[in-house]
């Protein structure tokens, strides 16, 4: 059986609604206020929660131009690690305001740790969860620091492998804290569809037997809604008030209304997987009557012996299965059947039908 997880009172399971995350990143561009109308937006358009990130440039790295520093290729071309940190944090001292912001318009808002700093800044805030970043997975130390605090924590893959999934799992659990959301991530910005590899989903559904998701970094909603249908409870997206207002993570994030749409259709998508009983349902079972089954198609005497003449696989679906039709024929009527009859084992004497 998979955990449950419990995150600021709203739980998390096989048998609730998809958990949205709205990943504002560095869409805020340095603005405080952008960051609080990202939160207000995200509660609008209906998001389970909103995640920041809590990090210095200091305590990425450092202001160093070698080329180790330098991001060669993609969206960052050309920059060093320590400009784009610098115009992509979210700065320590917006912290209170944002945390207070959220308990005032009744958004849950957590964030990713990237140093002990930032935890104790957290944990000082009351965040009640933490996501481990994908390019953090390898940081043992600051995972078991996190897993510490007993918070929920939620776990991005992006360029892990199987065993370095595990060993981060283990990391957590090995401070005595079981709740764990494993997010499979493909850490390119953005990714193609096509490289999505959802199917990993499953993968890892198998081999922790734990609540997974998706840290979606495709365009669009397709991605997050086959995540949901192959069993993921989590999905995070990056969100930001309008894509024209530019910014590090702008082309792989969505608007307000998308992600209402997103949300809807990931809910819809949960909606219809339903049990996976093979059973008639109730919506169903008015339409019996467009099944087939064998009907009298002439008036038929008591005494009678039934033959091709009498009756027929026809709609609707009230009377016997036409898996009977050939045990029937030959079958004595023991009552007057009338035209358009459904027949029934009581109106005939067979003891092969009876035995059935």
């Amino acid at each position: 059986m998979k955990n449950k997880v419990i995150i600021d009172n709203k739980i998390i399971s096989d048998s609730t609604e998809p958990y949205i995350i709205a990943e504002v990143s560095a869409n805020h561009n340095g603005s405080l206020q952008t960051a609080l109308d990202t939160l207000l937006a995200a509660k609008q358009a209906g998001a389970s929660a909103v995640k920041i990130q809590s990090y210095t440039p200091d305590t990425m790295t450092i202001d160093c131009d070698k080329k180790d520093f330098m991001i060669e290729g993609g969206l960052w071309d050309g920059e060093n690690l320590y400009s784009l940190y610098e115009k992509a944090h979210t700065p320590f001292a917006w912290h209170q305001t944002l945390f207070n912001y959220a308990k005032e318009i009744d958004i849950t808002l957590f964030s990713t740790p990237f140093d002990n700093t930032a935890v104790d800044l957290l944990e000082s805030l009351g965040c009640p969860a933490y996501k481990i970043a994908s390019f953090e997975i390898t940081d043992i130390p600051l995972i078991k620091r996190i897993a510490q605090t007993g918070k929920p924590i939620i776990i991005s893959t992006g360029l892990a492998n199987l065993d370095e999934v595990e060993e981060a799992v283990e990391a957590i659990k090995e401070q005595n804290n079981h709740q764990i959301i494993i997010l499979h991530c493909i850490s390119a910005y953005p990714t193609p569809v096509e490289k999505m590899n959802l199917k990993s989903i499953i993968t890892l559904q198998n081999h922790f037997n734990l609540l997974t998701g998706l840290s979606d970094h495709s365009i669009g909603s397709a991605a997050a809604n086959t995540a949901v249908a192959l069993g993921a409870r989590v999905i995070e997206k990056h969100f930001i008030l309008d894509r024209n207002q530019g910014g590090p993570d702008s082309t792989f994030s969505i608007e307000p209304s998308e992600l209402t749409e997103l949300i809807n259709t990931c809910n819809q998508t949960w909606l219809s997987l339903g049990s996976g009983n093979i059973t008639t349902s109730n919506e169903e079972s008015p339409n019996k009557k467009f099944r087939r089954s064998i009907y009298a198609i002439n008036n038929i005497p008591k005494g009678h012996i039934i033959s091709e003449e009498d009756v027929r696989v026809i709609r609707p679906g009230f009377g016997l299965a036409p898996k009977y039709i050939d045990k029937i024929i030959g079958s004595k009527a023991t009552i007057a059947i009338e035209k358009g009859t459904p027949i029934s084992l009581n109106f005939l004497n067979n003891s092969a039908l009876k035995d059935n």
